[in-house]
Parts: C-alpha cells; structure tokens; sequence
C-alpha cells in the first residue's frame, strides 16, 4: 500500500469514526472502500473504445472556415468572445 495524507472537515473525521467504530474497521479501510467505489462508478472507455468514438465525430462538425488548421489562433479571439 502506499501512504497518502487528506485532509478532512471535522465533521468528516467525527462521522467516519462513528461509522468505523460501528463497523469495526479502520477509518483508513472506510475512504479505501469509499475510493474503490468511486473508481468502480465510473469506469473509463478502454482505448479503443475512445479511439472509436472519437473517429465517429470527424467530419461531423464544421467552422465554415477553410484556413483553421494553420490560423487557429487567428480565430481564438472571436471564438472565446475577445
């Protein structure tokens, strides 16, 4: 394992010492499980489904300018409204 440090709110280490006290485990083994969790609800695209995607897109979208790939930083201004 490797050792992290966090910080929390008060609020947060007294609940989560109640909770592991209840459960009987250790705070540390608690936010390992809240981790895991977070890790296992949003799962990542393997890379060829991101590769898939994004080839899908190509072509769909269009500025109607014909110069954008070598004077995009020309039209940057307009775009963020500069």
């Amino acid at each position: 394992m490797i050792r992290t440090q966090i910080q929390l709110t008060e609020s947060q280490v007294q609940a989560l010492r109640k909770m592991a006290v209840s459960r009987r485990v250790s705070i540390a083994r608690l936010i390992r499980q809240a981790v895991d969790s977070m890790i296992e609800s949003s799962p990542q695209p393997d890379p060829e489904e991101r590769r898939k995607r994004a080839l899908e897109i190509v072509g769909k979208f269009g500025s109607g300018q014909h110069d954008i790939s070598t004077k995009h930083d020309d039209y940057l201004p307009d775009a963020y409204g500069e």
